[in-house]
């Protein structure tokens, strides 16, 4: 299959009877330019099982609003449409994320935990779009394994038994990976600019031109997370942190330690979080 014919079928990942109803519907809302605050507030107050799911997140460590959030439009205030976009779309796929993998959901959340932390760290203004951005940052792999099924099975296990990255295994099958997959969707149901190419380069983050800082925050959080074998990624490999990357963010040893610590406790007070949506 021709790379134009694969990404043809990936951006009409909508129409899968496997994607989650409330997904479509959410796609519906979010493809609209004109979209406000109040439409998605009235969206997500119309689903019990969305309502409890989002603030379930929004006061768990990935956002750090710990037990402070009690209402939906709360939220919203207080997060604003585009972190809130991406959030909603982060507990809508995590069902299909949960089939797609075991444990990606996982290291999804332990990506957003850590990414926000460090953003903090060095001082962005926005910590919440960066750790929505490594929330979503592996959603290719959810397209994938939700249109080529048996196909990413069979990527699964190559990178298992030839203990090879997911990556490596992906182009073998596709000659594309998850991070193309994911820019493609990513595209088609109008994610922000900066997200889109977070999602594109997270594994080459010397390539990111407009969110560079963001993007390679993401990418040092995929690696922390992997190096401490929280959730699952694909496979058991921890790659090595891209130079450029590094000499941009420019940690010290001690930022360093310092964050490793703040993720092993947010990590533990997310146990609760996900044992509740598993």
């Amino acid at each position: 299959m021709d790379i134009q014919t694969l990404r043809s079928q990936i951006e009409r990942i909508d129409t899968l009877p496997t994607i989650p109803s409330v997904l479509k519907k959410l796609l519906v809302i979010i493809e609209n330019p004109k979209t406000s605050l109040n439409d998605i507030g009235s969206f997500i107050s119309n689903d019990p099982v969305l309502t409890s799911r989002v603030l379930k997140i929004v006061n768990s460590p990935v956002y750090g609003f710990p037990g402070r959030i009690s209402s939906v439009s709360q939220a919203l205030i207080l997060l604003g449409l585009s972190v809130v976009r991406g959030m909603l779309l982060g507990v809508s796929v995590f069902e299909a994320m949960q089939k797609a993998m075991v444990g990606l959901w996982e290291h999804s959340v332990g990506c957003a935990i850590a990414a926000r932390l460090i953003a903090k760290k060095k001082g962005l203004k926005e910590p919440e779009e960066v750790s929505v951005a490594a929330l979503l940052h592996d959603i290719g792999k959810v397209v994938l394994s939700l249109k080529f099924s048996r196909e990413y099975e069979k990527v699964l296990a190559d990178a298992e038994s030839k203990d090879i990255f997911i990556f490596d295994a992906e182009k073998n099958h596709f000659t594309i990976t998850h991070a193309d997959a994911g820019s493609w969707i990513a595209r088609r149901w109008n994610f922000p600019r900066n997200l889109v190419e977070v999602i594109e380069y997270h594994h080459k983050p010397h390539l990111a031109k407009e969110a560079s800082v963001q993007t390679a925050i993401v990418h040092l959080s995929d690696i922390l997370i992997r190096s401490k074998g929280y959730g699952f990624a694909g496979d058991s490999l921890v790659p090595a942190v891209n130079p450029s990357s590094w000499q941009l963010l420019g940690l010290s040893e001690k930022e360093i330690k310092d964050i490793l610590k703040e993720i092993e406790d947010s990590l533990g007070q997310a146990e609760d979080f996900l044992l509740a949506n598993g």
